[in-house]
């Protein structure tokens, strides 16, 4: 009997495991089972994405120039040409600041010199330890700028997806130090100046556009063009929080040249009444290259141009006709009032 057992036991073996593996298995399926419960009951939280501080205004620009000093004085009397600056003489020559409280920073052109002499464009922001924590989730890289006498972070420099330099700052004194007084001073309260665009050349409307409208908040307010054929040469996105704008200049050859970037690449100072301005910068001898136009977008504009052909266009805050093209699709900017330094959005 014992012999008869044992020559069918090796028979029996897969009956054997068929049976383990199947209770193996039954309890696999309920361990995932209460798993699967337990998700339901208590799922796990996944990390909202962090919310974008505020973008208010353009803080400031960076423009590259042969001459800094020479720079300085002509930027100074485009801003001053009544020379009631008080201090202009005694700081940098490499910062100008406006009375509104934003700055103009001058750097050495470098050698070879590149395209593009609209060097940075640089925001306002109102909470920068949110902004880097929010340029890191996005996968945007930056470099943090700090002072020197300090050693605190006050801006954030990175680039968009066409290289142009774009920096956020929560400070209306970018670069400022002790050595640096509050301002200019407004002349005229009813005709104080602040930088409301800036422009420079887009290759990809769409690339730029998923850079500074989807990540950014950027909205649109007017696009139009050269002709009325329907085609956009300009588009004019604005601060998600705010009334300044930058200015996307579209279809430039590749190969432009050195004037024509020049023109492109651009800085607007807002200002109530351009004719005054033209005639203030005339009787200092100052010859704009063509006199006051309205634009295509229904604004007075006066075009100027530094040693190295960067245009200073003095734009209206509102326009006086309507523009071709598109309607506007934003609050117009306002000038800064005299009450106000700096007169600048305010944070909360």
């Amino acid at each position: 009997m014992q012999r008869s057992n044992l020559k069918r036991w090796p028979f029996a073996l897969p009956t054997l495991l068929s049976g383990t593996a199947i209770l193996a298995c039954a309890l696999l399926l309920l361990v995932f089972a209460c798993l699967a419960t337990s998700a339901a009951q208590f799922p796990l939280k996944k990390h909202a994405p962090p919310k974008r501080p505020r973008i208010l205004a353009i803080a400031g620009v960076t423009i590259l120039v042969s001459d800094i000093e020479a720079a300085h004085r002509y930027y100074r009397t485009l801003i001053d040409p009544d020379h009631t600056c008080e201090y202009c003489d005694n700081g940098s020559p490499t910062f100008l600041f406006l009375p509104s409280g934003q700055r103009i920073e001058f750097k050495k052109i470098p050698s070879p010199a590149p395209t593009d002499l609209l060097e940075e464009v640089s925001f306002l922001t109102d909470d920068l330890d949110a902004f880097a924590k929010y340029l890191h989730f996005h996968k945007i890289g930056y470099d943090e700028i700090k002072r020197q006498h300090t050693g605190d972070v006050f801006a954030l420099q990175f680039d968009d997806p066409e290289n142009h330099h774009i920096s956020v700052t929560d400070s209306f004194h970018l670069a400022r130090g002790d050595e640096f007084n509050a301002g200019l001073p407004p002349r005229d309260p009813s005709n104080t100046i602040r930088i409301i665009h800036a422009g420079f050349v887009v290759n990809s409307r769409e690339l730029v556009n998923h850079f500074y409208v989807d990540l950014l908040g950027f909205r649109p307010y007017w696009h139009g063009g050269m002709k009325d054929d329907g085609k956009d040469d300009w588009v004019a996105m604005q601060v998600p929080d705010g009334t300044d704008w930058l200015e996307y200049m579209l279809n430039i050859p590749p190969h432009a040249d050195k004037h024509t970037l020049g023109v492109m690449n651009h800085i607007s100072l807002g200002v109530p009444d351009v004719h005054t301005v033209a005639n203030e910068l005339t009787a200092i001898n100052v010859k704009a290259p063509e006199p006051p136009k309205i634009g295509r977008d229904g604004k007075w504009q006066l075009n100027l141009y530094d040693a190295n052909d960067t245009r200073v266009e003095f734009m209206e805050f509102k326009p006086v006709q309507k523009p071709c093209c598109s309607d506007f699709t934003g609050s117009h900017p306002e000038p800064p009032s005299p009450q106000t330094a700096p007169a600048m959005p305010q944070q909360p």
